[in-house]
């Protein structure tokens, strides 16, 4: 049996910011996710600052601890993937959930019609249900969800009917003695 290794994560460096602003850090902080985080908190508390304006004693807590939840929490390798940050399976989930999932097809070859896609329904199983049952939402989610049956143009499953055949030695080497003779009656 062959053995694969692969040495990639061991070289896995990380870069770390040991001070920041005259501030020691210790063993330091890795390098993309202070950028990551700074990254976060511009956008949050900047769209907050826009929308709400400065924070008050109570909403103090808003503008701060999500993006640094998020980043403590993402930036940590993944259990799933381990190559991975927990933000970026995050990432992939959410996008699967909202934009579905285009098969490749041949390779990449052509690409995907609609009705070739993964309906919202078929996604979202039954995530939604006790949404979609309330009445408040449950008209707008049915509506947002679509149709449960397969989308149009989709056609049936199509079935293969291929039969695998085994050849022993005995089978190849009769197999190549037609080639070597039909080669030798070819030079004659």
């Amino acid at each position: 049996m062959r053995r694969g290794h692969t040495y990639t994560d061991h070289f896995s460096l990380d870069t770390r910011q040991h001070e920041l602003l005259g501030m020691d850090l210790g063993e330091g902080i890795p390098r993309r996710a202070l950028l990551l985080g700074l990254s976060l908190y511009i956008v949050w508390t900047g769209s907050l600052l826009l929308v709400f304006g400065l924070p008050s004693r109570i909403t103090f807590t808003i503008y701060f601890l999500p993006p640094l939840l998020t980043v403590v929490y993402g930036t940590q390798r993944s259990r799933r993937t381990d190559r991975r940050w927990n933000i970026t399976n995050w990432s992939i989930s959410i996008r699967y959930l909202v934009l579905g999932h285009r098969p490749i097809i041949c390779g990449g070859r052509r690409a995907a019609t609609r009705s070739e896609w993964i309906s919202r329904r078929a996604r979202w199983g039954g995530k939604v249900d006790t949404l979609a049952a309330s009445s408040v939402l449950g008209g707008l989610v049915e509506r947002w969800l679509g149709d449960d049956d397969v989308p149009q143009g989709a056609g049936a499953p199509l079935r293969l009917n291929a039969k695998p055949r085994l050849y022993g030695p005995d089978a190849v080497v009769k197999a190549h003695g037609r080639k070597a003779l039909q080669h030798h009656k070819g030079e004659a």
